[in-house]
């Protein structure tokens, strides 16, 4: 009889990968539910704040928690968590330089920077059309995945894969949560 070595420790591979999959989902789902009470408690979820703030702190809590959940061995989970630490100081400095300065200060020092930044990001290549192409697509590719920028091509399409299937069980916990919470 024939023994196949590679079917068994696919087949456990695939074990693993729902048990991980399965923990990770538990572990988001916790983290998400938590930070939405502690949200609620401290106040930031109320009436009188607006729709889109309280959808940017709801996605911000959302994928914090996928960050966490996933751990610090992938360099996406770490850029994401470091871009949203920074953006929640840089909200607490804008929070406290509108309060000193004049909204007219702040918009015309944010006209001022968009002019600065507008050449900036213009690259020169001189390559053949299909590289020209494939270039642009994995561009673009680094500039959806968080920490993208810094990746070789291998860590890129593998970290986007594990990405992607993270987005995917965050979509589907967040829909168990809704279809649990919405009336029958």
């Amino acid at each position: 009889m024939k023994t196949y070595p590679n079917l068994g420790s696919s087949a456990s591979n695939d074990n693993n990968s729902r048990r991980s999959t399965s923990t990770t989902r538990a572990k988001f789902a916790l983290r998400f539910i938590r930070s939405l009470k502690e949200m609620k408690k401290r106040g930031h979820v109320s009436n009188n704040s607006s729709a889109d703030e309280r959808s940017q702190r709801i996605k911000a809590a959302a994928y914090s928690s996928m960050a966490h959940a996933v751990g610090p061995r992938r360099a996406w989970a770490r850029a994401l968590l470091f871009k949203l630490q920074r953006s929640a100081k840089r909200h607490r400095v804008l929070t406290n330089m509108t309060r000193k300065m004049s909204r007219t200060c702040l918009i015309l020092k944010q006209k001022k920077n968009k002019k600065k930044n507008k050449g900036i990001n213009k690259k020169k290549r001189v390559t053949n059309g299909n590289d020209d192409v494939l270039l642009n697509q994995t561009d673009k590719l680094r500039g959806l995945v968080p920490g993208g920028k810094a990746m070789d091509v291998c860590s890129l399409f593998e970290e986007t894969a594990h990405y992607i299937k993270c987005l995917a069980t965050q979509v589907k916990v967040m829909q168990d949560i809704a279809d649990q919470l919405s009336p029958k």
